[in-house]
């Protein structure tokens, strides 16, 4: 089978299900934040070496698949609802596991440190992007909140996990605090 099709080169695509849409409708740019998202937590995972990190976050590069496979199908979203529901459940135990190994919260802390971490929090700001991409799409279509529960967690997940590689390669956070304004 050739990757091309030809199919695309007067700017539209077909859904999973063979709908023709719009390049620019906003199921397609969702589904590509959600294609961004993934692409940028396979990178973290090339910079991650800590095998138990890199499990769960396989774990959800998978569930992105399965978010795009249903995205554009409200009958699937309702499908699925419940599997994405306990992995919403899977995600928040790792936040707590991984929250009670750092140091807790007083401040902002800058995006950055080890190239790993910085690698977790770009993806962070990327599944952000995506979460408002779906909430805008969902204004137009119906989208199960399980989805955007998910997201939502993930970014608290990729933020959390930013700061424990950090500290698993001792690599200082820099704060930000009210006294650093201009």
């Amino acid at each position: 089978m050739k990757i091309y099709t030809k199919t695309g080169d007067e700017g539209k695509t077909s859904l999973f299900r063979g709908k023709r849409v719009s390049k620019d409708a906003k199921i397609i740019e969702s589904l590509g934040c959600l294609d961004e998202l993934n692409s940028a937590l396979g990178v973290s995972i090339s910079y991650i070496k800590l095998d138990e990190i890199n499990l769960i976050l396989t774990g959800v590069q998978r569930d992105l698949f399965t978010i795009g496979f249903v995205l554009p199908s409200l009958e699937e979203q309702v499908r699925t609802s419940s599997r994405l529901k306990r992995r919403t459940s899977f995600v928040e135990k790792c936040i707590d596991k991984y929250s009670a190994k750092v140091s807790k919260l007083s401040n902002f802390i800058l995006p950055g440190g080890s190239v790993p971490s910085s690698s977790l929090h770009l993806t962070r700001s990327v599944c952000r992007r995506c979460e408002r991409n779906i909430v805008s799409f969902s204004k137009e279509e119906k989208v199960s909140g399980s989805i955007i529960m998910y997201l939502n967690r993930l970014s608290d997940l990729l933020f959390t996990l930013a700061r424990y590689v950090n500290k698993m390669e001792n690599t200082k956070e820099f704060i930000w605090s009210k006294r650093d304004e201009f």
